[in-house]
Order: structure tokens, then C-alpha cells, then sequence
């Protein structure tokens, strides 16, 4: 058996893609900092049918994130996909001439060594599988650069440049690495941008493994 590791997982896109993947039967692991909301999502997909587990980790927390994964893999079956999508904080966005180097870390750490120390943990499980799958969801700043959201703008660049080396590296070993940019918030109901919608969407950029880049919206800008 084989699972899914949602990383960044909440009520919304999280818990979408949960019950999108639970359907065809993967075992899921949420992954978030809060442990009690971790709990109340995770039962409430269980109710649903789903074999799930919630695990505690703040994702700039390298050795944490690490290990909540191998709990996951060791819980649940291999980390078959991979899908990294944490919220970035407020305070990540800055205006670019009052970014300083410390305002910096805090991105970095998020949208650069997280994913990083994500990816090392299950690639070997998805290289003894023989198969994989990496999503990197990230916000309209991964492609055009907002001059009052610096924080996210260069972190997000630099997190679209590691994923796309590993789309380039890791095909050869069928491991399939792409990314879903959602420009603007993710709203319930919108024909393009529903979690349910983005749900089916991150379905089938698994299923069908065609490219790295792809788009739930039209980008304004």
C-alpha cells in the first residue's frame, strides 16, 4: 500500500485533495503545525471513509518535517505522492525595497528548505516503488514577481527553479514532479478555483504526468 503526504494541509485545498485521493484508495497524510486542528480534519475525513492520519510538523523545521514523514510512510505505506502546500505567512510579504536579509529567511525556510527536506525524505521510498509523484502548489508570485510581496516572489522562484530541475532529473526514473501556480485565493465556487475543482485538477496532473508548469487560473499582471 501506498499513501499520499499533504503537506500544508487545512480545511480547504488539503482536505479536498484528501478525499479526491482517499476515492482511489491512497492513504493519506496531513501534515500541519496546529495538532488539534490536525485531529478534527483527520476525523473528519475518517468519517468520510477515508484512511487517514494527522502528523505534527512546522515545515521550517527540517528535521521535524523529516521525521513526520517517515512516520507517515511507516503508518500509512510509502509516500507515493508528495504534494507541498503550506499557506506562507502574512508577514512574508513585503514590500521589495523594505525587505531586509533576515525578512528573507522566513520564506526561504518555507518555500526552499522545506520542500527540500520534503523531497529527500520519500524519494527513496518512491525510487524502491518505482514510481512517484511531486506537487508543488504555489501562488501567482512563482511566475510574476510582486513588488510588494518579496518575500514570497523570491522564495517562490526558487522553489519553481528546484522543482523544475527535479521534473528534468527525476523522469527518467518515472517519478513525475509538477507544479500547480493558483493565482489569487482559492474561493469556494469559483468554476477554476474551488478546492474540489483544484482537487480533481492535482488528479490528474498525477494520473496523466504530462509537464511541469500548469495553471488553475489566468495570470493578472
Amino acid at each position: 500500500m501506498s499513501s499520499i503526504a499533504i503537506v500544508g494541509a487545512g480545511p480547504g485545498l488539503g482536505a479536498a485533495v484528501a478525499r479526491r485521493f482517499g476515492r482511489e484508495g491512497y492513504g493519506v497524510a496531513l501534515l500541519a503545525r496546529d495538532e488539534q486542528r490536525l485531529g478534527e480534519l483527520a476525523g473528519e475525513l475518517a468519517g468520510l471513509g477515508v484512511d487517514v492520519r494527522g502528523f505534527s510538523a512546522d515545515v521550517r523545521d527540517p528535521r521535524a518535517l523529516a521525521g513526520a514523514l517517515e512516520r507517515a510512510a511507516e503508518e500509512l505505506g510509502t509516500v507515493e505522492i508528495l504534494q507541498y502546500s503550506p499557506v506562507p505567512q502574512p508577514d512574508f510579504m513585503r514590500p521589495v525595497l523594505e525587505t531586509t536579509p533576515a525578512d528573507l529567511l522566513g520564506p526561504v525556510e518555507f518555500s526552499v528548505f522545506g520542500p527540500v527536506a520534503a523531497v529527500q525524505q520519500v524519494l527513496p521510498g518512491m525510487r524502491e516503488l518505482g514510481r512517484g509523484t511531486i506537487l508543488l502548489v504555489n501562488g501567482g508570485t512563482a511566475v510574476i514577481p510582486h513588488p510588494d510581496r518579496a518575500g514570497t516572489s523570491i522564495a517562490f522562484a526558487a522553489e519553481s527553479a528546484y522543482g523544475h530541475l527535479l521534473h528534468d532529473r527525476l523522469a527518467g526514473e518515472g517519478i513525475h514532479v509538477a507544479q500547480l501556480v493558483i493565482p489569487g485565493a482559492i474561493v469556494v465556487g469559483h468554476a477554476r478555483k474551488d478546492p474540489a475543482v483544484l482537487a480533481d485538477m492535482l488528479w490528474g496532473m498525477h494520473r496523466d504526468r504530462h509537464g511541469f508548469r500548469h495553471y488553475a487560473d489566468d495570470l493578472e499582471g
